[in-house]
């Protein structure tokens, strides 16, 4: 049975799947895993709820002390995937002190965001080498300066063999960043139609993101087409949140736009 109740922001959506219509085109947001399209007046990348949550902030041991080396626990071999204690590692390993130090979350803590690790392509002349060294890719998001900052980190020696740095690039966010865009929608007078559908739906007050199963879409403005309050979306990292209620329904938050380096909920227009 679909259910459609109409408050602040529009309806609350049953089944399991949102239909968002777009100017120009429709996104089709599925149950946690999947979704992601392009959007009218901007572009939009999919982040699944099922991501977990890795700690970035507090990484690396407080100035003036030396950190030991991460122990190196239960190795895969060749191109098998990452095991849990080399993600654990490599998250170590990439962040020393300086870009501990130098380096913001979405908390506004010290440290960097982190975003995902993935095993890197072996370089053209190991191709054939069956012992080439296993590495990872680290990519971060720095919010002190709205970079994303991908670490390479050789597993064998335990080196960060490559840095990169780039501006304007927006890859998915992150269960904590999810999180974070919640806390702020619930937070802001734009919340107040989040919490009565939640209402409607529940008959319980919404009070923290716990209570939602939450996914998001990174959205990146065109230029001239939204309010002043929206257009740094692209350079600033900026998410729009698709909640479910917990064993309920999709709650329609589609028209709102949380800028989580601005810390500022925006609403699209038009």
């Amino acid at each position: 049975m679909r259910r459609t109740v109409h408050r602040h922001l529009g309806k609350v959506v049953a089944g399991t799947a949102i239909a968002v219509a777009g100017t120009a085109v429709m996104v089709a947001v599925t149950l946690p895993g999947t979704a992601g399209a392009d959007e009218s007046g901007g572009t939009g990348k999919a982040a699944g709820s099922t991501q977990q949550q890795q700690a970035a902030d507090g990484q690396g041991a407080a100035p003036g002390v030396v950190q030991q080396a991460p122990a190196e626990g239960e190795k895969g071999t060749g191109r098998d995937p990452l095991t849990d204690d080399e993600t654990q590692r490599v998250e170590q390993l990439a962040v020393n002190q300086q870009f501990l130090n130098s380096s913001e979350n979405v908390d506004g803590k010290r440290g960097p965001q982190r975003l995902d690790v993935q095993l890197a392509d072996p370089n053209p002349d190991e191709l054939d080498n069956p012992n080439a060294p296993r590495r990872a890719d680290v990519t971060f998001y720095d919010y002190k300066d709205d970079t994303v900052v991908t670490k390479t980190v050789n597993l064998d020696t335990g080196k960060v063999e490559q840095t990169g740095t780039q501006h304007g690039v927006q890859p998915p966010a992150s269960h904590a960043e999810n999180v974070e865009a919640a806390e702020l929608l619930l937070a802001s007078p734009q919340g107040a139609g989040l919490k009565a559908d939640y209402k409607d739906a529940t008959g319980n007050e919404l009070t923290s993101p716990d209570q939602l199963l939450l996914m998001a879409m990174v959205y990146k403005a065109t230029p001239g087409r939204q309010s002043g309050d929206l257009d740094q979306c692209g350079e600033h990292r900026c998410v729009r949140l698709f909640p479910k209620v917990k064993n309920g329904p999709w709650i329609d938050a589609r028209d709102f736009v949380i800028d989580l380096s601005a810390r500022k909920v925006g609403k699209l227009t038009g």
